[in-house]
């Protein structure tokens, strides 16, 4: 198995691996949830998308909850901006990258 692995302040934080064996690593687990990969567009990894939230907070091991409570909103608000029904301002962004350790929100 060919793995990357990708740390930040020296702690391990990604692996990466091709396509293929990830997928081998799901159909070994049970798991067909993922289909092939959308058309990729091209990504700043300093700078994640808003969409990505939910994934980013459930990395780090973050209960919804949790997350709220520690950006200093509601859980029912968080769940809309995981969703996409709500834009959270500057400061609930903010908020958001430093508690989930992210550079490039403002």
């Amino acid at each position: 198995m060919t793995v990357q692995i990708i740390s930040r302040d020296g702690e391990p934080e990604y692996a990466v691996l091709p396509w293929g064996e990830y997928q081998a690593l799901m159909q070994a687990a049970g798991r067909q949830e993922h289909a092939e990969p959308a058309a990729a567009q091209p990504v700043d990894a300093r700078k994640p998308s808003l969409e990505q939230l939910q994934a980013l907070r459930e990395a780090k091991g973050l209960s919804p909850e949790a997350l709220a409570r520690s950006v200093g909103i509601s859980p029912h608000y968080l769940a809309m901006i995981e969703r996409g029904e709500r834009r959270p301002d500057a400061a609930i962004l903010r908020s958001l990258a430093w508690t989930l350790g992210l550079e490039g929100w403002s």
